[in-house]
């Protein structure tokens, strides 16, 4: 594990190139991989031996990305994906199965949330939605005998709620089950879950981490601290007879989890990322510490300036004292949260519609949380799979707008959103 400063994780973390070699991590840009002997190659297959063998299964330059993240959310090991969505089904794959259940917050991006209500139920796994302020009585209500895993974003898509770390890992430890993260607006840079009790970290490395909108991915990071043979988990506790009868935990220790993952999971589903996106990536991340800091100063600033408006009907942004997270945010976050806010227009989902199309600086974009400033009217794009009960539950309302604040100058951000609030009819 790499213990230096996150900083310096950022810009030359799990890279060191000997001498003449290249400065900056090469693309390896080659599906397969040469062996002088069928003995070598038969010890990777055997998983008795480290090293490539397909780039399906791992490849250079996604080896260091792997690790560089890794280290910077204080893992064991992780595994990209060729998107957050894959990142997010593949760490509940790992070891959930038909017949299982999970319990989850509620506010969760529209997509992940459409995951869990309609896509794992076709393949047998049911969901228990939770509210992240949900109190240690409901939480509890919400598990049964099956269920395998608890699921939450640190801050959530697009409602911004702040999850309770410690306590939805405390009851999911109750119940011998882990708890998985989606850490995908704080980033490890103003959020470490793993510090909190979370055993399972994922990302789309598509938004901040990134942070140039270039290359679709995801991570899932492995912790190593659960205990997978206190719960019912036999695909890491019993032989996996693919594997001659390997079993996970007894073989790979506490990267059992990770170690599955790639072996089993992704030679079967293969949602590979490619190493020129893997490239990109690393490239974006080692200026993740200077670009996050900017975005959470440009979005607070916002933010206070809109909270002061008579225009707008109310501003979520975590960092504002204001808020009801206010004090989560302190404790799991205190240098910083993300560069995204979401406010209410008066005159409700027309004015929330409109205020989009008189915006220049910011582009209409279903992405968000990379360098240029964009917006999102998630009730109509997002989430419009959602019936208002869902989105009130996921704290989406029709007159939101999610406002994703890139590293622009703040002056030339907030006169843009002010020159489209004039063109507005209350």
């Amino acid at each position: 594990m790499d213990n230096r400063h996150i900083d310096t994780i950022c810009a030359q973390g799990c890279y060191k190139p000997k001498s003449g070699e290249p400065r900056v991590v090469p693309i390896a840009q080659s599906t397969t991989y040469l062996y002088e002997t069928s003995e070598a190659m038969g010890d990777l297959f055997d998983l008795k031996a480290d090293g490539f063998f397909y780039t399906r299964l791992g490849n250079p330059t996604t080896d260091v990305v792997e690790k560089k993240i890794a280290a910077m959310e204080g893992g064991v090991g992780a595994m990209m994906t060729s998107a957050g969505m894959s990142a997010t089904l593949l760490a509940v794959l790992n070891i959930a199965g038909a017949g299982d259940h999970i319990v989850a917050s509620s506010a969760l991006y529209g997509g992940t949330f459409n995951l869990f209500e309609n896509t794992l139920p076709e393949l047998g796994i049911t969901t228990t939605f939770v509210s992240p302020k949900a109190s240690d009585e409901e939480l509890e209500a919400a598990f049964k005998p099956n269920t395998k895993l608890v699921f939450g974003e640190s801050i959530s898509n697009p409602s911004l709620a702040v999850l309770d770390i410690e306590k939805f890992a405390k009851h999911a430890h109750a119940h011998h089950v882990p708890l998985i993260v989606d850490n995908t607006f704080p980033t490890p840079i103003f959020c470490r879950p793993f510090e909190w009790g979370a055993d399972i970290v994922v990302h789309s490395t598509s938004k901040y981490l990134d942070g140039h909108a270039v290359a679709l991915g995801g991570i899932i990071v492995d912790s190593g601290n659960f205990d997978w043979t206190s719960g019912d988990y036999k695909g890491l506790t019993e032989p996996d007879e693919s594997y001659h009868g390997l079993t996970y935990t007894e073989a790979f220790g506490n990267a059992a989890y990770i170690t599955k993952a790639r072996t089993h999971l992704m030679r079967d589903l293969g949602a590979t990322p490619s190493p020129f996106n893997a490239f990109l990536l690393d490239l974006g991340s080692n200026t993740l510490h200077l670009r996050m800091p900017r975005h959470a100063d440009n979005a607070k600033r916002l933010a206070e300036a809109l909270e002061k408006d008579p225009r707008i009907a109310y501003v979520t942004c975590p960092s504002l004292p204001s808020s009801p997270d206010y004090e989560l945010t302190q404790k799991y976050m205190p240098n910083g949260t993300c560069g995204v806010i979401s406010f209410g227009i008066k005159g409700g989902r027309d004015n929330a519609q409109a205020f989009q199309g008189f915006l220049k600086l910011a582009g209409i974009e279903t992405h968000v949380a990379d360098l240029r400033t964009c917006v999102l009217h998630p009730a109509s794009t997002t989430h419009r799979q959602m019936t208002d009960a869902q989105l009130e539950a996921a704290g989406v309302r029709p007159d939101m707008v999610r406002f994703s604040c890139g590293i622009e100058n703040f002056e030339d951000i907030l006169a843009d959103v002010m020159q489209a609030l004039d063109q507005l009819k209350f």
